[in-house]
């Protein structure tokens, strides 16, 4: 196993993202926003669109997973080769793509892609699955880690209210390749109980770096109480 995937192994990878419109917005927000979750502990770093990316590693000393989303529905993280290649001239060590089955917008499959991008740099590769089918297809295809991502995004699995422990299931049985858990880990607990279910790595985004969310959930609930 790589040396960089081994550093993850059982610890915390914070993905640090905004959405465009939103105050923080920003590269030079989202690379101080990194700076801060490696001082509380993050072993990597996920950053979206190009010049986070490039602020991002030239701001810590740890991995950076990067990708860059284009539209909003559909395969759009990270969506083609050229777009994956961007993203690792860009600086990250290890390039995420979409790892789901449906088609890309410019008509490559996953093994295309990767084998494109092992030929342009020298990068690892994540892919973002949403099933253990798009895993184990993942796998064939030649990338370094597999993640939880696009469970409940990708039409073939229900969205579930926190991490899909059952898929991370699936995917620790019956793949070789190390499994990051990603999407919707918003307490420690569930960090540690996706753990307990063997992941290899665990990413947290919204539940630590997205102030306009976090914020709901107390306004709800301080609403809530006073009814």
């Amino acid at each position: 196993m790589d040396p960089l995937i081994e550093g993850m192994r059982g610890r915390l990878v914070v993905s640090c993202q905004a959405y465009p419109g939103e105050p923080m917005r920003d590269p030079r927000t989202m690379a101080q926003i990194a700076q801060a979750v490696v001082a509380g502990g993050a072993a990597a770093v996920r950053a979206q669109g190009i010049a986070d990316v490039r602020q991002v590693v030239a701001a810590v000393d740890v991995p950076v997973i990067g990708l860059w989303k284009d539209g909003d529905e559909g395969v759009y993280i990270t969506p083609t080769l050229e777009h994956a290649v961007a993203v690792a001239e860009a600086g990250a060590q290890l390039v995420a793509l979409d790892g789901t089955r449906r088609p890309r917008p410019d008509g490559r499959t996953l093994a295309e892609t990767v084998a494109g991008l092992r030929e342009r740099a020298d990068v690892l590769i994540m892919a973002d699955c949403g099933s253990l089918a798009d895993a184990l297809a993942a796998q064939d295809a030649g990338v370094d880690i597999l993640g939880t991502t696009l469970s409940g995004y990708s039409g073939e699995r229900a969205k579930t209210p926190g991490p899909d422990l059952e898929l991370v299931d699936e995917m620790v049985a019956g793949c070789t390749l190390p499994v990051m858990v990603e999407g919707r880990v918003h307490t420690p607990a569930q960090a540690a109980e996706a753990l307990a279910h063997g992941a290899f790595a665990v990413c947290v985004g919204t539940a630590i770096t997205h102030p306009t969310t976090i914020t709901t959930w107390f306004a709800d609930a301080v609403a809530t109480a006073r009814r």
